[in-house]
């Protein structure tokens, strides 16, 4: 098990649940406009946002950030202690800094001072776009390389002090990033923090950072996670939300399950789970649900269902449980689903 950590009141590590982050695309010294992108961030269900740090009207900013934020402000700092010593200083909940481009052991121990000054947790995100020089020409670019930069680096802040540590290792390379992960988890017990790194638009981004941040979530490996997309950060968070889910490590969420649909299907029940879904995302209650495409299958496949559609080409038969309790023509199935969802829903 690892260590636990806390960000701003937020606890990760040591048994606690896995918390899901995303990072801000506002300028973030526009103190109006980054409020505003953290408060939709929240309300979709981020736990901890991260805002980037590149010059002093930025770090400057954190102060009044923080004092209207719903959730722990992480400041993201490149090629700058002093950049870092002053969003510290302004108030962040946590420090983000990259040992390949924040400097030599001089500068991390400024951070050091700073971290341990104001009892915040600071994350080492090694990746593979700024490993150190020293471990590419003995490693290469591998998981060895990625996991030793991290380690090398957090062995100087314990040096100097600082035990609240947590540590990243992303590519993007899925399977490199896999590795990465599996190689840090054996060899430190601080908390880790997942994501592919780069992993791109949203639909292609979303399928690896699938595949990558899950693989790992299943091996139980992992205490945040970020969905990283070239696009809204909101999209990141429901992402998250539903990888967490998939894993099993949530469990107050409506669970909607939809066949694929096949040749007997004579009915649009991919109109009507799609709907469903996005009725559901929100509401927080263990629920199963299922929309099937034929009352031949449909009951048998979603016997736990707690309420379950299947259909055929003029009625559709509505079930608790894989029992049938009610038969519709299919011009009213959706109204009628929809009633009794709503009723168990609100019950």
């Amino acid at each position: 098990m690892t260590k636990k950590v806390s960000i701003g009141g937020v606890l990760i590590g040591g048994g606690e649940k896995v918390r899901i982050q995303s990072m801000t695309t506002t300028k973030t010294c526009d103190i109006d406009q980054t409020l505003a992108q953290i408060s939709r961030l929240a309300a979709a269900g981020c736990e901890v946002v991260r805002v980037a740090v590149r010059d002093e009207k930025d770090a400057s900013a954190i102060k009044n950030i923080k004092e209207k934020s719903p959730i722990p402000v992480v400041a993201d700092i490149h090629f700058s202690s002093k950049l870092a010593v002053l969003a510290i200083e302004s108030g962040a909940d946590k420090v983000r800094i990259n040992p390949g481009n924040i400097g030599s052991e001089d500068k991390i121990k400024e951070v050091a001072d700073c971290v341990k000054a104001h009892h915040i947790p600071v994350r080492v995100g090694a990746n593979t776009g700024s490993i150190e020089k020293s471990f590419l020409e003995k490693y290469g670019k591998s998981e060895i390389s990625l996991v030793e930069s991290a380690l090398y680096n957090a062995r100087i802040l314990e040096k100097y002090g600082v035990s609240d540590i947590v540590l990243s290792v992303k590519a993007s390379d899925v399977s490199l990033c896999v590795k990465a992960y599996r190689l840090l988890a054996n060899k430190s017990d601080y908390p880790l923090h997942l994501g592919v790194t780069e992993a791109g638009t949203k639909e292609s981004g979303i399928v690896k950072s699938s595949v990558g941040i899950g693989t790992l979530l299943l091996d139980g490996i992992g205490d945040t996670i970020r969905v990283s997309l070239s696009a809204d950060p909101v999209e990141e968070i429901y992402a998250a939300k539903r990888i967490l889910r998939a894993c099993g490590l949530e469990d107050d969420f409506v669970d909607v399950v939809a066949c694929p649909t096949c040749g007997r299907c004579e009915w649009d029940c991919m109109v009507l789970a799609e709907k469903v879904e996005k009725k559901v995302f929100g509401v927080n209650k263990k629920l199963k649900i299922a929309v099937m495409g034929c009352v031949v299958n449909g009951p048998g496949e979603a016997k736990d269902a707690d309420l379950g559609i299947a259909g055929g080409k003029e009625f559709c038969v509505l079930f608790k449980h894989g029992e049938p309790f009610l038969r519709v023509p299919v011009q009213e199935a959706e109204h009628a689903f929809s009633k009794v969802l709503d009723e168990l829903i609100n019950r």
